[in-house]
């Protein structure tokens, strides 16, 4: 949650596509809060294949794709990442952590 958090707090004022392509340190800063997500995912998925997060082994594909191959990273995707779906991993892992 503390990763979903911290890519959230980068956009507390609203930027622009373009504004985030422009700053590298966000980029990155996003990236490796993406693939601390995906290797979270990616342990959780060892011991519990069957929990309740939509795209959690997409999640590790995009972590694994940004450790291994940045060139195959578009910030296309990080931004769609960031707007699409973060948020509904933000909101499953609340619900998750509330029913424990």
């Amino acid at each position: 949650m503390n990763s979903i958090n911290e890519i959230n707090s980068y956009f507390e004022e609203d930027i622009s596509f373009e504004e985030f392509q422009e700053d590298l340190r966000t980029k990155r800063a996003v990236e490796r809060n993406i693939e601390i997500i995906g290797e979270a995912m990616n342990r959780i998925l060892k011991k519990k294949e069957t929990i309740e997060i939509s795209q959690a082994w997409q999640i590790v594909d995009v972590r694994n794709r940004i450790i291994h191959g940045y060139d195959s990273v578009s910030d296309n995707i990080i931004w769609t990442i960031i707007v699409q779906y973060l948020p509904i991993l933000h909101k499953e892992v609340s619900t998750l952590i509330d029913e424990y």
